[in-house]
């Protein structure tokens, strides 16, 4: 866990205008259950400021200070939490810096006994450790075998800065008995300029922002986004670390493997005949695919045979041709839930099931209805391997026909008498992995209960609101252009016409005043002026200049997401309103608005009741919203809804906090994956961890 990433600077900033403290105080309440005491309140106001402006005066003010940090995010009722870790590079060898820092406001300590250095008396407060025992403790929970620093090439100590003490006021922690260290140092109020001299010997004036996300990384509060790990590891080797309850699940599942899948080497004479079903179920961002594509890897290796299916064709899409591109075997492995109409024979040994919530009752075959299933299509994955794995988030389901739920499973693993391993994720790495911004999402939109809150920066996800969509486009273009991963994304609030004529030109079908842009391409090939088919519109260099939708984004992010909210969902008298859209001819095949509302053909009024196409709508936000994994770009066609939204997204932050590339030092500039170029089938880059530090 953590409460705040900022540079001292941006601390500062945020200080000013009054927020910190509300916000370290709601991240507090969220992680511990209770309120932060008035106590650790005004520690926060008086150490962290007095930290920080020490560290701007020392030309410093670009240092990363993560607040109340715990090494790992390995669930624990009492997390060791160091005040701050200052994040940065260090000034003469090119390699990260990181110093853990203990605040303490007290002014006077006295020594309890002669005997130990480990306690002293602090006037008020009673018996308290000395901190460079604390700092000890911290020091090994980040350098040890577990630990996030572990075999990493970096210059790591701490300090315990007591400001308002002197050195003769607190000469018991500073007696030759006192612990000593890298970890050990300690600097009161009148070692001023000394602090200030460690902090420059420390760091490098640049800051150290690249540093910062890859320590996030390291702990496991960030995670590569998934293509661009899978682009890097194209299945042979790995760039995910799966942590906590994901290398749990993910090693249940080797496990049972290599219980009931024959020994490729030495067959038994009797064949175990038993079944295991896994169900992991887990909300956005919670690693669900990175566990089935870990998993996916690992069996390959072992010789198994594995095939990774999914009900979305722009994810599968996304990993088959921007992820395999050129690689017909590595493709192959990728495939849907409807492909397994006809039993495999031979039975593959896993099939793994991504993004279950999108199970159907049928499979079904458009071209052909002779090849639709006409069993559940749950049945038929099932039957095509010995072990089955689901992964599955009840809350991103968005079609109306789409059945899978943890029942649904439950039923169908009894009817065939297997043994369901059921496993629940809860922490989440997309939008930057801060479970506040999750948080305000839901209760902005009325996913879960409980008023809206005002949005307060966390240094892990930024939100803005823009006043009209030409604001939005200019800024994902711009951190398109500066090296980010960014894309719009709009509710189905507009008719959707397919490309037109022989060049395949894309009508500007999304019409909002003066601005017009078409949606993604509906087309399996490209477009006129080089407009990705729409599988891979979300991951191609092509498709930033279309629209996409939730069946196009959804298990997919990029860094900025401009998110339009159309008048299918609009604010009045304090509640969300649900509205459908009607549509006029203007050409023989081009429609356009005639009353604002939903034109989602897969909601329409004859086959979704009222209740359901609220709950539909309202989750397919939910996904649009959550696409972001640095920052969110809203915009609302209705004025009162996008008054709504800005009174909860509060002001835009200034400069420094903004998660803007252009805003970042040069060297900060990390680019997203390009897509693969010029790969030739069977052959596959491998590289290690992905590890910047």
């Amino acid at each position: 866990m953590l409460l705040l990433k900022l540079s001292a600077r941006d601390l500062l900033t945020l200080h000013s205008r009054r927020r910190m403290v509300p916000h370290l105080a709601a991240r507090w309440r969220y992680f511990r259950g209770a309120d932060a005491s008035v106590g650790e309140r005004s520690a926060w106001a008086e150490s962290l400021i007095s930290l920080a402006n020490d560290l701007v005066a020392a030309d410093r003010g670009n240092v990363e200070m993560i607040v109340e940090c715990a090494a790992t995010v390995e669930e624990t009722d009492h997390p060791l939490l160091v005040d701050v870790v200052l994040v940065g590079r260090h000034p003469q060898e090119s390699r990260p810096s990181v110093q853990l820092v203990e605040l303490k406001r007290w002014s006077t300590v006295t020594r309890i006994e002669r005997a130990t250095a480990a306690l002293v008396d602090v006037p008020g407060m009673g018996n308290k450790k000395h901190p460079a025992f604390q700092l000890r403790e911290h020091y090994q929970a980040f350098t040890s075998d577990k630990g996030p620093f572990r075999g990493l090439d970096i210059e790591c100590g701490g300090f315990a800065y007591l400001h308002n003490a002197t050195q003769d006021s607190v000469r018991p922690l500073l007696d030759v008995d006192a612990p000593t260290g890298a970890y050990a140092q300690v600097y009161t109020g009148d070692q001023r300029a000394e602090l200030l001299d460690g902090l420059r010997r420390s760091f490098d004036a640049h800051g150290g922002a690249t540093e910062a996300e890859a320590m996030l990384k390291s702990m496991g509060l960030r995670n590569t986004p998934l293509l661009d790990a899978m682009i890097r590891s194209h299945g042979t080797d790995t760039v995910f670390t799966l942590r906590g309850r994901q290398k749990t699940a993910a090693d249940q599942i080797l496990e049972a493997a290599a219980k009931v899948l024959p020994d490729l080497w030495e067959p038994a004479l009797v064949p175990d005949e038993r079944r295991v079903v896994f169900l992991v179920t887990g909300g956005a961002g919670t690693g669900k695919s990175a566990i089935g594509l870990q998993v996916k890897k690992k069996l390959e290796a072992q010789g198994r045979t594995v095939k990774y299916a999914s009900g979305s064709r722009a994810f599968n899409g996304a990993l088959r041709d921007h992820v395999g591109y050129g690689d017909g075997k590595f493709k192959k492995t990728f495939t849907y839930f409807s492909s397994f109409v006809k039993t495999p024979d031979p039975l593959l040994d896993v099939l793994i099931c991504d993004e279950a919530h999108r199970l159907r009752e049928r499979s079904t075959n458009t071209r052909d209805a002779r090849k639709s299933g006409t069993r559940p299509q749950v049945d038929e994955l099932l039957d095509a391997s010995r072990l089955t794995v689901f992964f599955m988030d009840e809350r991103q389901s968005v079609r109306p026909k789409e059945v899978g739920t943890p029942n649904l499973i439950k039923d169908a693993t009894d009817r065939y008498g297997a043994r369901l391993v059921s496993y629940d994720l809860r922490e989440q790495f997309r939008c930057g992995g801060s479970d506040a911004y999750i948080r305000w999402v839901r209760t902005l939109l009325g996913v879960t209960d409980g008023a809206p809150e005002l949005w307060r920066p966390d240094g892990l996800m930024h939100v803005e609101v823009a006043d009209t969509p030409e604001e939005l486009e200019q800024i994902i273009r711009t951190e398109a252009a500066a090296g980010a991963s960014a894309r719009m994304v709009a509710g189905y609030c507009w008719p959707w016409t397919k490309p037109l004529g022989k060049e395949k030109r894309l009508e500007a079908d999304v019409r909002i005043g003066e601005w017009h842009r078409p949606w993604n391409a509906d087309s399996q090939s490209f477009c006129a002026g080089g407009a990705p088919p729409s599988k891979i519109w979300a991951v191609h260099e092509g498709g930033l200049g279309q629209v996409g939708c939730v069946y196009t984004a959804q298990g997919l992010e990029w860094d900025w997401c401009g998110v339009i909210m159309g008048e299918d969902m609009v604010r009045r008298g304090g509640e969300w309103v649900f509205r459908r859209g009607k549509r006029r001819k203007e050409t023989s095949k081009i429609w356009r608005v005639a009353q604002p509302g939903s034109f989602d053909p897969e909601v329409k009024a004859s086959t979704v009741g009222p209740d359901e196409f609220t709950l539909l709508v309202r989750q397919a936000y939910h996904v649009l919203m959550t696409r972001g994994s640095r920052a969110t770009v809203l915009y609302s066609t209705d004025e009162e809804t996008r008054a709504y939204l800005k009174e909860w997204a509060g002001p835009v932050e200034i400069h420094g906090l903004r998660p803007t590339m252009q805003n970042r030092h040069e060297k900060d500039r990390a680019p997203h994956e390009p897509r693969p170029k010029g790969r030739k089938s069977g052959k596959r880059r491998t590289s290690g961890p992905d590890r910047l530090f």
